[in-house]
């Protein structure tokens, strides 16, 4: 944790983005970490628990991270949350709450309200379209023999 928590103090003294610093340690050595690189790299994805899961992914060879714990120095946003069960690590542990982050700017209440509504109710504009069309690639992953459940 207290490299997460450097990591997100280096990240404001620098500049470069955001206080939030995130590891991703596997059998007690870091085997990916990352800063808040959104206003570097202009990519709002480039979160400081997606940079270091992707570089830990990258390490390990593999999209789940097992055998993993992260540490954040704040409690993820919804996106993260959503990457952090897809890769599956063991445990998350954070330091500051989402309500700390919300106190400073960085309040992602609004983002769980969005998703409890229906699309068509949400603020930005979402209709489905398409839907036959799209079934045809659902349907190849369902036929295909070799396909890698995840």
């Amino acid at each position: 944790m207290r490299r997460a928590i450097e990591l997100s103090l280096e990240n404001v003294r620098s500049g470069n983005g955001g206080p939030f610093g995130a590891v991703v340690v596997r059998d007690g050595t870091i085997i990916g970490e990352g800063a808040n690189q959104v206003l570097t790299t202009n990519d709002p994805s480039a979160h400081a628990e997606v940079v270091a899961i992707r570089e830990a992914c990258r390490k390990l060879g593999s999209f789940q991270l097992s055998g993993c714990d992260m540490y954040s120095s704040c409690e993820p946003c919804p996106m993260c949350m959503g990457l952090i069960y897809w890769a599956r690590p063991e445990k998350v542990y954070f330091a500051n709450t989402a309500e700390d982050a919300a106190r400073i700017g960085f309040d992602d209440a609004f983002i769980y309200r969005e998703l409890a509504l229906p699309p068509e109710k949400r603020a930005i504009a979402m209709q489905q379209m398409m839907w036959d069309e799209a079934q045809a690639a659902f349907a190849a992953w369902e036929k295909k023999a070799d396909k890698i459940v995840y």
